[in-house]
């Protein structure tokens, strides 16, 4: 038997899906904290969040009566990522859908040493990674890699510019000599 959607046959697989996925009873039900039509506006302003909008959107679809698994596919992510969302929510409301991050290894450099290295830069205006590199290992005793000084230097606001050469012999007015030609 060749199964396809437009067979007059009944389809046994997907009664038997059916039968898994909509005999069982959520174990945890979810909690209304707001009511739907509050959901549905926070939603609206979250368009730019995608990851508290799909959260969002999660929240939403259990409270229509989906499974959290179901609720889960339908944003794409797995079963287990769907409790996780729906226990923060159930604890914490909106608050426990916002994503928490750790924050990361501490700076090398103090607050102090940031600012110190920022009043360095500002002295010269065409600084080399290397240079960088070299001086934060001079001044501070630390050792960063090329990589983690542009990290560093982004912070600060600085950008990068494509090196260009400069002619030692132009002399310091040549703009108002090529004026007066």
């Amino acid at each position: 038997m060749t199964v396809s959607y437009y067979s007059k046959e009944p389809n046994y697989l997907y009664f038997y899906l059916d039968y898994l996925f909509m005999s069982k009873s959520e174990q945890i039900p979810i909690i209304r904290h707001i009511p739907i039509a509050e959901l549905n506006k926070q939603i609206k302003n979250m368009e730019r969040d995608t990851k508290i909008l799909n959260r969002l959107y999660f929240i939403k679809f259990r409270y229509e009566g989906e499974s959290v698994e179901q609720a889960a596919n339908r944003v794409n992510m797995t079963k287990m990522v769907g409790y996780i969302w729906q226990e923060r929510w159930n604890e914490e409301s909106y608050e426990g859908l916002v994503p928490k991050y750790a924050g990361g290894r501490p700076s090398k450099l103090s607050d102090e040493q940031k600012e110190r290295l920022i009043e360095k830069l500002k002295s010269r205006n065409n600084w080399t990674t290397d240079e960088v590199q070299d001086l934060i290992h001079r001044e501070f005793g630390v050792d960063y890699t090329l990589k983690q000084v542009r990290v560093i230097l982004k912070h600060f606001g600085m950008r990068f510019a494509k090196p260009f050469l400069h002619d030692y012999r132009k002399p310091e007015d040549a703009k108002e000599l090529l004026k007066k030609n």
